[in-house]
């Protein structure tokens, strides 16, 4: 499993949104925009090619903001920031002083959101640690053997060929090489911890099963909007091969 770039994540997520939360205690959004907003987006959907294209690039932004849990008041102002942003008008805040307050909102906020998803891995890596054949790691994360392999380990610095699905605590998978009938190649020093210490374990021809505990996978930020900000994701991997 790749790593996202967590921190261009963070960067889109949260620059308008944390320019927003201040820019809303110089200038608090009326209710009554908030009402407008909500009432335009249950309406007709956009006719025009233009006009999909353009609400595309609303979802692809809430995608990134979705993990900020923002108010219908909140995400008033970030569109008011938004507007005036792109029409060129005079900022209402000066971004040089609120602009270094992005990362530390973004943390608060996400890390509130991540909570429930920690406490609910939690107790699912306590279940799954008691299954017969299960290793807990010293770094936290689960082991189990499905297929013993019978060639060399990788090291952290090697690259590796393998098979893989990833599903979420209840089953939902969110991504497999092997519905897509394609083994995927990587460093194993551009993926997830979870991913980097257990492959080591492995020998090739192996399969083996990897839970991992949020802080050794996407961590609070999650990698939206398939996984959420605290989760924590069950891996089946096939070691196929240590490529040179």
């Amino acid at each position: 499993m790749r790593r996202t770039l967590i921190a261009s994540a963070l960067l889109l997520s949260t620059a308008v949104p944390a320019f927003a939360e201040e820019a809303a205690k110089a200038a608090p959004a009326k209710p009554a925009a908030a009402k407008a907003a909500s009432a335009k987006s249950a309406g007709a959907p956009p006719a025009t090619e233009s006009a999909k294209t353009l609400y595309a690039i609303g979802l692809v932004m809430s995608q990134n903001l979705g993990p900020l849990k923002l108010t219908a008041a909140e995400l008033a102002s970030v569109q008011e920031g938004l507007t005036d942003g792109v029409l060129g008008r005079t900022p209402k805040v000066d971004l040089a002083v609120y602009g270094p307050k992005l990362q530390e909102f973004a943390k608060g906020r996400l890390g509130a959101a991540a909570a429930g998803e920690k406490k609910a891995g939690a107790a699912f890596v306590a279940k799954e640690a008691a299954e017969s054949g299960t290793v807990k790691q010293p770094t936290g994360f689960l082991y189990k053997e499905i297929k013993a392999g019978t060639g060399a380990s990788p090291k952290a610095t090697d690259k590796v060929k393998v098979h893989y699905r990833g599903t979420l605590t209840d089953g939902t998978v969110f991504d497999s090489s092997i519905d897509r009938g394609e083994p995927v190649t990587f460093p194993l020093t551009g993926v997830i911890p979870c991913w980097t210490q257990g492959l080591q374990l492995m020998k090739t021809g192996g399969k083996a099963r990897l839970v991992c505990p949020s802080e050794l996978a996407y961590g609070d930020a999650g990698s939206p909007p398939k996984i959420k900000g605290g989760a924590t994701l069950v891996f089946e991997v096939e070691l196929i091969s240590i490529e040179k």
